[in-house]
């Protein structure tokens, strides 16, 4: 009960935080930079409605500064010889890979008590986070100054992503769920840029874009390596300290290789040292959840073209993968 009195009371104070665009763009108090900022977001959520034909309702109509730097913390785990997720089951959202707190010292709270387990244990803040259209009602989602401040090409992919949320969701299926909501937020900001970007957000994002692939790929790898040593059949990977030992060589030349990467970079300020942070923390939890991210995302984008690039079409055979069991999913999702 404690934990769901967190989660509403946290809900509840940034809904109450927010206040309608127009009062913000009027307001003479407002910053101009923010004022700048939200415009653009509603430039995007109008292209959103108009191009994407993503729900047209109340969410991302209003503004709320929390003055932090996440809205929450997520905790995430799983074994010391697994990528598979630990997952909690809650109501409306169903069962996912994560707890979510407004405070951050309750997150590592809950973090510390998972590790002494013997569980690995990320713990990671969200700039923002989707109600799935159930509180539309009573304003829907805000924007956030957590991330109403990103780059054009970013401050458009989370929109589409979150907005995405509201068109399809799957019970009980986080990679499915996350992986439809990347491919709307990669397909629908490559239109955006092209429809309605100014000239340095196209050169800003293709740049973070480049650093993006790069950095997924190497993961990518990595948790292919470290799939093969959990699940090999060889004698040796029966001895749990073997198979730990070959765990970390996997992590250090997952380290060794960020760093060699890292030195072809150039973006823009600020941005390597996030990199920088996960890498120094990576472990089975961190690689897991981001999985659930990027695994299905090929199997998304083949579906958006076979569909024509109709998005409404797209959307009814997404509705429609999600009416199936998720092995049933998986095999249509395979990319051949």
């Amino acid at each position: 009960m404690a934990y769901y009195w967190q989660s509403v009371s946290g809900h509840l104070e940034l809904m109450n935080a927010a206040r309608p665009l127009p009062e913000w763009l009027q307001d003479s108090q407002t910053p101009e930079k923010l004022r700048t900022r939200l415009e653009l977001a509603q430039r995007i959520r109008r292209f959103a409605v108009s191009e994407l034909h993503l729900p047209d309702n109340a969410s991302y109509q209003r503004y709320a500064d929390l003055q932090r730097k996440a809205v929450v913390w997520n905790v995430t785990a799983a074994p010391a010889l697994s990528l598979k997720p630990e997952t909690w089951c809650f109501p409306v959202a169903g069962c996912v890979g994560y707890r979510g707190y407004f405070d951050e010292q309750e997150a590592r709270a809950e973090a510390a008590r998972l590790q002494a387990t013997g569980l690995d244990v990320h713990v990671y803040g969200v700039p923002a986070y989707s109600t799935l259209g159930w509180m539309n009602w009573a304003g829907g989602d805000p924007l956030l100054s957590t991330f109403v401040g990103y780059p054009e090409g970013d401050l458009a992919r989370l929109i589409f992503h979150e907005l995405a949320h509201q068109v399809v969701y799957a019970q009980d299926d986080t990679p499915f769920n996350e992986s439809f909501a990347t491919a709307v937020e990669r397909l629908g900001v490559a239109r955006w840029l092209v429809a309605s970007g100014s000239d340095k957000a196209r050169t800003d994002y293709a740049a973070l874009e480049q650093q993006r692939l790069q950095f997924r790929a190497l993961t990518r790898d990595t948790r292919r390596a470290l799939t093969a040593i959990y699940e090999s059949k060889s004698p040796s990977a029966h001895n749990r300290q073997a198979q730990l030992a070959m765990k970390t060589i996997a992590m250090d030349n997952f380290r060794t290789s960020y760093a060699e990467l890292k030195k072809t970079w150039t973006p823009p300020a600020g941005t390597i040292e996030a990199y920088d942070r996960w890498v120094a923390q990576a472990n089975n939890a961190s690689f897991g959840a981001q999985a659930a991210y990027d695994d299905l995302v090929p199997g998304f984008e083949a579906l958006f073209a076979r569909s024509g690039g109709n998005w409404p079409a797209f959307y009814d055979e997404v509705r429609q993968l999600a009416s199936l069991s998720k092995d049933e999913r998986l095999k249509k999702l395979a990319v051949r």
